[in-house]
């Protein structure tokens, strides 16, 4: 019997919520608003966009290889942001390039950027899409979706039967800077009490949020666990998953302490073979 989407979402959210009971921080009110004020006082920490200067994101991420494997496709940009990926695919050989994010700012600007780059004539960038692709690549996404069980379905909505999901993301929660931009110094989201980050937050944001989820992208506290668990409750399994460890942590990673140890998770995933019944 095929699984119901409802009741695989009601399990995944009570299970999660059942984590984050254990790791949102011991460092709360007054002392650990005051504390993070004087530890960072006008501004996030983890802010090091410099990384993939001068490189080809994707190409670091997945490999050489990855340009064979989107050449002559139509792809999704699922979480597209300013459009970078997406016309370096385009560059590299894919017959049409879809971008798709929330935000308009960034989509006007992955437009031109795709104009200047000569290679507008095969990107698209929208809000919303609805042509079937050949394959989904979505970067540094799954730990900021909301509701990223509901954006996986999604992401299959768009895929053509035989298609497949390319995905990498991270830091996931319990990396030394999962929290992000929140991470001041290495765990500092996991010391501290979401409502003290917060109200530290608050002072120097323009965003009114109160919570990690409602900063602009998000933040869900996506663990490696939970998306193998979100992953084998949906249509999709697994073709490939790796969990890339930090480098100076690489010898200490094992089964046991890959959610502390892991830099980013990468996979490729594929539908589940369909019922004999309605095949």
């Amino acid at each position: 019997m095929a699984k119901q989407p409802e009741q695989n979402n009601s399990q995944v959210r009570k299970s999660y919520q059942w984590e984050l009971k254990r790791t949102l921080g011991f460092i709360g009110g007054t002392i650990g608003y005051r504390l993070l004020r004087r530890l960072s006082p006008g501004s996030t920490g983890n802010n090091d966009y410099t990384a993939y200067e001068g490189r080809s994101k994707l190409e670091v991420l997945f490999g050489p290889g990855i340009w064979k494997e989107l050449a002559g496709k139509v792809v999704l940009d699922f979480g597209c942001e300013g459009g970078f990926e997406a016309i370096d695919i385009a560059k590299n050989g894919a017959k049409k390039v879809i971008g798709v994010d929330l935000y308009e700012d960034t989509l006007a600007g992955a437009q031109r950027r795709a104009e200047e780059a000569g290679v507008a004539d095969r990107c698209l960038f929208t809000s919303k899409a609805g042509e079937k692709v050949d394959v989904v690549v979505t970067l540094d996404a799954f730990e900021h979706f909301a509701d990223p069980a509901g954006m996986l379905r999604l992401m299959g909505n768009l895929l053509k039967d035989n298609g497949s999901i390319l995905a990498c993301f991270g830091p996931t929660w319990y990396h030394p800077l999962g929290g992000h931009g929140f991470s001041i110094f290495p765990w500092a989201h996991l010391v501290f009490t979401e409502n003290a980050i917060m109200r530290w937050y608050g002072e120097f944001s323009p965003e009114k949020a109160t919570k990690f989820s409602e900063v602009r992208g998000g933040l869900n506290q996506m663990t490696i666990r939970r998306f193998e668990r979100i992953v084998a409750m949906s249509d999709f399994r697994f073709e490939s998953l790796e969990a890339v460890p930090i480098r100076k942590l690489e010898l200490m990673q094992n089964r046991l302490t890959r959610e502390f140890t892991t830099a980013v998770v990468r996979c490729k995933s594929v539908r589940r073979e369909a019922p004999a019944a309605s095949r």
